[in-house]
């Protein structure tokens, strides 16, 4: 089951020119950031309030979000949901009739497992399940 809102994705044509939005309007720094090859995207996550606001510039026009952005425009691209264990949380989810994105986990971006829900399924929203590894 859910356990948390981990971070709202944001899709976004200028990755600098939004950072830099985000620290004069909100007066907020980053506090992660990465490229993540596998999906095509760098990311730069602010954290607030225990969950983070990710802004997501696209590595290319034939990326997820490079098609997100010719399709729609910058703007909400998904919601990230935490759960304790993406693996169970998609079996659960096929038992449901659930459309899925991805069948199995994979990984993402600070070291998490993830997983995409079809928006489909979710009343047009794209889901992200995120599963973050325990503290050592």
């Amino acid at each position: 089951m859910l356990t948390a809102i981990d971070h709202v994705g944001i899709a976004v044509e200028d990755l600098e020119a939004s950072v830099e939005l985000y620290r004069r309007v909100f007066g907020i720094e980053p506090v992660h950031r990465e490229v993540v090859e596998s999906q095509g995207v760098e990311e730069v996550l602010f954290e607030l309030g225990g969950s983070y606001i990710q802004l997501l510039g696209a590595l290319g026009p034939e990326t997820p979000v490079g098609r997100f952005l010719e399709k729609r425009g910058p703007g909400v691209h998904h919601v990230g949901y935490r759960v304790e264990s993406v693996s169970e949380e998609l079996g659960r989810l096929r038992d449901e009739r659930v459309e899925l994105i991805d069948r199995s986990p994979r990984p993402g971006s600070r070291g998490t497992t993830i997983a995409f829900v079809h928006p489909r399924s979710m009343g047009g929203v794209l889901i992200e399940l995120v599963e973050v590894p325990p503290v050592p």
